[in-house]
């Protein structure tokens, strides 16, 4: 997501600059979209390829609440109406947040409209995430999908702020045909890239179309990656850094990247790159693997299918933090015999 992870994180803030380096717009110092109330644009909590994120202080008298419609502060989620996602209209993301928008473990957008130059978006302001939390403390414990820049928590010193969300859905595919009911069709297209090499699929590298098993692979990265604090593949420079990415990925074999981490970690990489492009993942099964990792107190472990089983795939969005990873490209010797015809 770029920076966006943070875009909520009322705690990555970095500065209150409101000028758009790519579009040479400046941002507006209040916002109302929407029949939103008035808010001022505050601190910079992230940016990254598909927009900036401010917090935005509610202005126009009213209950003094910290979330949901009416909130003194928000988060507000602005993009250019030049940038590559609005050739056609509003953000794509818009569309995901009014399907997912609620869902357990997604903010809830309020409002959004047009404020000058930028499509806005006015959301929950959440709290740090993994990646704050993990950065800062040397380690973190997750239940997620896809990258540790992408979960934030709740609201600190709230009911939510042991919650975790997933944000930044501008990458997004359905997985499945909303009118027929049947997986999405298998393709492959080599030059085609969507996410953070870092967490990528093996999959996304060689261009294959996105399914629910890419996920579940980036989330084995992810976990793999607060417990050891790297990644093999971290770390090329230079032009062919990508592709020294991925045939490190490739020639990585779970026992080997998990030989430090607790088994259900490697048990739960070695199933998911091995899932079938359309395969049904047995989330019971991937999730009971933990079971011995967790404590029995279920009320700080709250676990919910029920955004999984939505017909939304959640991509990912170029990595937010270390350039080395804004590339693209392939990944492990399982996926390399799987025909393209699958």
């Amino acid at each position: 997501m770029g920076d966006e992870s943070g875009g909520l994180s009322a705690n990555n803030n970095k500065g209150t600059g409101h000028e758009d380096e790519g579009n040479s717009s400046p941002f507006p110092d209040k916002v109302q979209v929407g029949g939103s109330p008035v808010y001022k644009v505050e601190g910079n909590l992230g940016k990254g390829g598909f927009g900036h994120v401010f917090l935005g202080r509610r202005l126009t008298s009213g209950n003094e609440r910290s979330i949901g419609q009416g909130a003194v502060e928000v988060a507000l989620k602005f993009e250019h109406t030049n940038s590559k996602g609005c050739n056609h209209g509003p953000p794509y993301e818009w569309q995901v947040y009014n399907t997912l928008g609620g869902s357990h473990g997604v903010p809830r957008v309020h409002y959004k409209g047009i404020k000058g130059d930028y499509y806005v978006m006015v959301m929950d302001i959440l709290g740090p995430s993994l990646w704050d939390v993990w950065d800062s403390s040397g380690q973190a414990y997750i239940h997620g999908d896809v990258k540790p820049e992408n979960f934030l928590l709740g609201q600190p010193s709230t009911p939510q702020e042991k919650k975790l969300f997933l944000v930044d859905l501008g990458l997004a595919t359905k997985w499945r045909d909303n009118a027929k009911g049947l997986h999405v069709v298998y393709d492959q297209r080599p030059d085609m890239f969507r996410g953070t090499v870092r967490y990528a699929s093996a999959h996304a590298h060689l261009g294959r179309t996105a399914s629910r098993r890419d996920d579940l692979e980036s989330l084995a990265y992810s976990l793999i990656f607060l417990h050891r604090g790297r990644l093999p593949w971290q770390g090329f420079q230079g032009d062919n850094k990508s592709f020294l990415d991925c045939k490190k990925k490739m020639e990585t074999s779970p026992e080997t990247l998990c030989c430090f981490c607790p088994a259900p970690l490697r048990e739960f990489l070695d199933i998911v790159i091995n899932m079938k492009f359309d395969e049904e993942p047995n989330y019971s099964k991937l999730i009971s693997l933990f079971g011995s990792l967790l404590g029995p107190d279920p009320a700080i472990r709250p676990i919910n299918t029920e955004l999984a089983q939505k017909i939304i795939q959640v991509g990912q969005k170029r990595g937010r933090l270390n350039l080395e990873e804004e590339e693209e490209q392939p990944r492990k010797k399982v996926h390399m015999g799987v025909p393209a015809t699958q």
